[in-house]
């Protein structure tokens, strides 16, 4: 299973980096790249213009029938607007909202979010 996540500030990439499981970013010139694996989508919070290279991602191929969930980061300041991008896609693609965290995520953030992984992990291989 990978870790799969968009950037554009680096902050996302900031927090797979941290978490030290196998990864693949999302390039926004060409997001047609097939996983042929389950996965885990983790998203920054912008505005969907911006973002729908994940939309187009996830749709590419077999990505749709392999997403587990989704994890979001973003800005707390932002109020009913935190982690939205995550929570509409949770919403239009049925999959779970896993995970939420602030810029980078925190110590415990990582912490806790390997434990998310690794329960589904576990889940996967019964």
């Amino acid at each position: 299973m990978k870790l799969v996540y968009f950037t554009l500030t680096g902050q996302t990439r900031r927090f797979i980096k941290k978490l030290d499981f196998p990864s693949f970013e999302i390039d926004p010139t060409n997001p047609f790249t097939e996983l042929n694996e389950p996965y885990i989508i983790v998203v920054p919070t912008y505005d969907e213009d911006v973002t729908e290279v994940v939309n187009d991602f996830i749709e590419y191929k077999s990505n749709r029938q392999n997403i587990l969930g989704v994890a979001g980061g973003g800005n707390r300041n932002f109020a009913d607007l935190f982690i939205f991008t995550a929570k509409d896609l949770a919403r239009d693609y049925n999959i779970p909202l896993l995970f939420e965290f602030e810029f980078s995520g925190t110590d415990e953030d990582v912490k806790n979010f390997k434990k998310v992984v690794k329960e589904i992990e576990s889940k996967r291989t019964e």
